[in-house]
């Protein structure tokens, strides 16, 4: 899956279980989208909108999460191992059992 600059409209998207590795979603607009389980792996997710998602369960290993917004977003379980949240909006996340190792946190809030 590749997505244009600012085309990538996936609100509300039923991703469960979907595998998204090495998927290019800069800019995806994913609100409200339902990635339990998902597996996103070396995806790219800069830019990405990810308000109030559900990543229960995803795997995030090696993903590119630059500027991704957050906010709200339900990473419980989530494995975000190697993952570049630089810059990202984790207001109100939900980071329980998250495994964070070696994740680049740098200016995250």
């Amino acid at each position: 899956l590749q997505c244009q600059p600012h085309q990538c409209r996936l609100t509300n998207a039923n991703l469960t279980n979907a595998n998204l590795t090495d998927a290019n979603l800069t800019n995806a607009n994913l609100t409200n989208a339902n990635l339990t389980n998902a597996n996103l792996t070396n995806a790219n997710l800069t830019d990405a909108n990810l308000t109030n998602a559900n990543l229960t369960d995803a795997n995030l290993t090696n993903a590119n999460l630059t500027n991704a917004n957050l906010t709200n977003a339900n990473l419980t379980n989530a494995n975000l191992t190697n993952a570049n949240l630089t810059n990202a909006n984790l207001t109100n996340a939900n980071l329980t059992k998250a495994n964070l190792t070696n994740a680049n946190l740098t200016n995250a809030n």
